[in-house]
């Protein structure tokens, strides 16, 4: 558990709980992801609110980091395998919809207002993560 970080998770967690507030109060909306990506494509009458909120969950994480550390560059790697990356984003595409809704409808605002439906779908979802992190070590594919 070298990765293990717990200050940084909880002022993350603290972050994100206030981003949802924020977004809730001042638009009257849940700040599901897959909800406001799906009505951003399919051009609803928010799309471009929901535009701006999907370019500044990409822009603002980036922006803070580079204020916070700016000689610092970001470095991470997720994988190489387009195969991997591909197939991964079908199945989360995939489940988003079978799951009516993403890790942060269901996980933070769902669990948030005591749904019932929203603690089930992330159970479930964190179960099926691990399992198949399982899968993918027993084949030899770390992540």
């Amino acid at each position: 558990m070298h990765n293990f970080t717990p200050v940084s998770a909880l002022i993350g967690g603290v972050i994100i709980g206030l981003s949802v507030a924020l977004y809730f109060y001042s638009t009257g909306r849940l700040a599901g992801v897959s909800g406001i990506f799906e009505n951003t494509v399919t051009k609803s009458s928010k799309s471009v609110s929901n535009l701006l909120f999907l370019i500044g969950l990409v822009v603002g994480p980036v922006a803070i980091y580079y204020l916070i550390l700016p000689n610092k560059p970001i470095a991470f790697e997720i994988t190489n395998s387009y195969l991997l990356i591909i197939s991964g984003g079908f199945l989360v595409g995939f489940g988003t919809r079978l799951g009516g809704g993403c890790t942060s409808g269901h996980g933070i605002c769902g669990i948030g207002r005591l749904s019932v439906n929203s603690m089930i779908a992330t159970a479930i979802f964190v179960l099926t993560g691990m399992i198949t992190v399982f899968i993918l070590q027993q084949l030899g594919i770390y992540l």
